[in-house]
């Protein structure tokens, strides 16, 4: 398997992770026992995935996983991410003043 482009990358490991926050949400809401077998089925490719992936990418592979599993630690670490890239960049949010408690 080749390398997938950034631009891929990022794409397949955002749709891992909010698949990854639906079931989490389902989970929280009590309704993942109505779907469980679903969401097996979608856990049992997703990890055939990272595996066929990880003898050349183990990065990607590792990422998929995390987005999975801990899709909100995946989420927050890629917005580190993209605010470290932001730096130096004209942000209109960060020139926005915080309201006064």
């Amino acid at each position: 398997m080749t390398h997938l482009p950034n631009e891929m990358r990022e794409l397949l490991i955002e749709l891992v992770e909010k698949t990854g926050l639906l079931r989490r949400d389902l989970q929280h809401q009590g309704d993942l026992d109505r779907y469980t077998a679903r969401v097996s089925r979608i856990e049992q490719k997703l990890m055939a995935l990272a595996a066929q992936v990880e003898p050349d990418d183990p990065d990607l592979a590792k990422a998929l996983k995390t987005a999975w599993t801990l899709p909100g630690r995946s989420l927050a670490f890629r917005n580190v991410e993209h605010q470290k890239g932001d730096e130096g960049t004209s942000n209109p949010k960060s020139q926005i003043p915080k309201p006064k408690k």
